[in-house]
């Protein structure tokens, strides 16, 4: 059966890069009616930081990745490292053993990085280590000490890595982690999407925001209006002005607009008058905005009547999620401010 392992560094939010390996290790398993486990690589335990794994717990889940084993920490395992040391090395004068010029063990006793992972990859039936082509150094080394081990080294793939446009992805790009789109308010389907998108990638590659962004307005697009409500945390009424937005952040931003309205003095009697009877005939948003036009209305002055704000969401939308008394009384409201 083929079983993968993701292994990150409890660093805190996942790296972008790091999660199209997590992508890439779920759908191989999933190709391959396969096994994905877990695994936390904290045996640098000054790269760890507090709530370091549950950040990447929680990222996995935000994601809709799911893992079938796990998750597993090397740190739990420092006893049967040792004895894979043991194994493979004698201890030297200062008490670490060494494979040719590489450390294994450490002299205080606690395994590096290139033992631990090759002993969890023996140990827990690894077939396939999917990861970025940073990592394509260690698969000699790591082959070695498992054929040493006496087991039968997995088969190595290495992608390309995500890049921004000065080499390493860093916010400057955009974004360099989840909780950093999680922040800009990109849905987790556009996300995911995106990663799916690329694949496993066989040279490094530009992050695209621009092609995540458009993947954004298509998930928000596809989402009822409940579940759209639910995300942003505000009523189902006030789903219309949110449709138009580009991410989870600008659709609250949207309906904020819509449901805290500021005062604001608007001078266009003959627009609001008009705008007025056509509220008052029942007209929905898109016809009364026609109708506003065809008379050569003052648009904005009817938004500024409604929310305060000269930008925001579509008129339309604005109308539409607002119910006749609550634009009547808006624009009552708007008329004792009036200069």
């Amino acid at each position: 059966m083929v079983r993968v392992r993701f292994a990150p560094s409890p660093t805190g939010s996942l790296h972008i890069g790091n999660a199209l390996s997590a992508t890439a290790n779920r759908r191989f398993a999933d190709e391959h009616e396969g096994v994905m486990l877990l695994r936390i690589d904290d045996t640098d335990a000054e790269r760890s930081a507090p709530g370091g794994e549950q950040a990447i717990l929680d990222d996995l889940r935000w994601l809709g990745l799911v893992w079938d084993e796990g998750p597993l920490r090397q740190s739990d395992r420092h006893v049967r490292h040792r004895e894979a040391a043991h194994l493979i090395g004698e201890p030297d004068a200062d008490g670490a053993i060494r494979f040719g010029r590489t450390t294994l063990l450490r002299a205080d006793g606690t395994a590096t990085y290139q033992l631990a992972s090759a002993v969890d990859d023996l140990d827990f039936g690894v077939t396939h280590v999917i990861r970025g082509s940073d990592h394509r150094a260690n698969e000699e080394l790591q082959a070695s000490l498992i054929a040493a081990l006496g087991g039968e080294p997995p088969a190595y793939v290495h992608h390309g890595l995500l890049l921004g446009d000065e080499g390493k992805l860093s916010k400057r790009d955009g974004a360099s982690s989840l909780a950093d789109l999680r922040e800009q308010g990109f849905p987790a389907e556009a996300v995911r999407a995106y990663l799916d998108e690329l694949g496993l990638p066989r040279h490094d590659v530009r992050f695209d925001l621009a092609r995540l962004r458009r993947l954004s307005i298509e998930a928000l697009a596809a989402l009822s209006d409940e579940e759209l409500a639910g995300r942003v945390g505000l009523p189902v009424s006030a789903v219309p002005a949110m449709r138009g937005a580009r991410d989870l952040r600008e659709a609250r931003e949207y309906a904020e607009q819509v449901l805290e309205p500021v005062a604001a003095p608007v001078d266009a009697p003959e627009t609001l008058t008009r705008f007025r009877e056509l509220v008052e005939g029942g007209l929905d948003g898109r016809s009364i905005v026609r109708e506003l036009k065809a008379v050569g209305a003052d648009l904005k002055a009817v938004r500024l009547a409604l929310t305060g704000r000269e930008r925001g969401p579509q008129l339309a939308a604005v109308i539409q999620s607002l119910s006749r008394d609550e634009l009547l009384s808006r624009l009552d409201r708007c008329g004792s401010t009036a200069p």
